[in-house]
C-alpha cells in the first residue's frame, strides 16, 4: 500500500521558493531545505527531485505568480504612456522600499547567480524578461499609434531600455540603502518618453 504524503507539496514548494529567494541557490544547502521545509531529504527528492530541480520548480512558481496585474496595467484603454510611467515608478518604489527589497527579484537574482552557466535557469530568466518586454512594447506601440511618443522613437528599443532599467533598479534597490538613487534613475529614464 502506498504511503500518503504527510506534507502539502504546494506549501513546501512555496517555502522552498522563499528560502531560495532569500539565500540564493548556492547558499542554500539540502540541510537548509530539510530544516526550512520540515520534511525529510528523501521526501524532498521523491516529490521535487534534486536541489536544482526544486530550484527550477520554485522559479517556475515565482514566474507563474509574478505581477499578475502587469498585463492589466499596460493594456487598459486610453492613453498608454501614463500606464508605462506608472509601472516603471511602481518597480522603482518596490525596489527601494518594497516588502522584498532586501531579497530583490527572484528572476534577477537567478540571472546574476546562475544564468551564465545554467541553461535551464537562463531559459526561465529569458522567458520572464521577454514577457515584460512584450507587454512594454505593446503599450509603447499603442502610445506611438496614439501620438503620445515623439516621432522617431522606436517602441521596441524603448521597451528594451525600460526592461533593462527595471531589472537594474531591482539590483541597485537590493544593495542600496539610498532610495533616491533608484527613484532618480527611473525618473531620468522616463524623460526619454517625452
Amino acid at each position: 500500500m502506498a504511503r500518503t504524503k504527510e506534507f502539502d507539496p504546494d506549501a513546501a514548494l512555496q517555502s522552498a521558493l522563499e528560502l531560495f529567494w532569500r539565500q540564493g541557490y548556492e547558499a542554500t544547502s539540502m540541510a537548509d531545505l530539510v530544516s526550512h521545509l520540515g520534511i525529510g531529504r528523501a521526501s524532498i527528492y521523491a516529490t521535487f527531485g534534486n536541489k536544482h530541480e526544486l530550484y527550477l520548480k520554485a522559479l517556475d512558481r515565482y514566474n507563474e505568480n509574478r505581477d499578475p496585474g502587469l498585463l492589466g496595467e499596460l493594456s487598459q484603454p486610453g492613453p498608454a504612456l501614463p500606464a508605462v510611467r506608472a509601472v516603471v515608478r511602481r518597480f522603482a518604489a518596490e525596489a527601494s522600499s518594497g516588502e522584498h527589497r532586501a531579497d530583490g527579484c527572484f528572476v534577477t537574482n537567478t540571472a546574476a547567480e546562475l544564468a551564465a552557466r545554467d541553461p535551464a535557469a537562463a531559459r526561465r530568466v529569458e522567458a520572464s524578461w521577454s514577457h515584460i518586454e512584450t507587454l512594454l512594447h505593446s503599450a509603447l506601440v499603442r502610445a506611438h499609434a496614439q501620438g503620445e511618443l515623439p516621432a522617431g522613437r522606436d517602441p521596441r528599443a524603448l521597451a528594451r531600455m525600460l526592461l533593462v532599467l527595471m531589472q537594474g533598479l531591482r539590483v541597485v534597490g537590493k544593495a542600496s540603502d539610498e532610495p533616491g538613487r533608484v527613484r532618480d534613475a527611473a525618473e531620468q529614464a522616463l524623460r526619454l518618453l517625452d
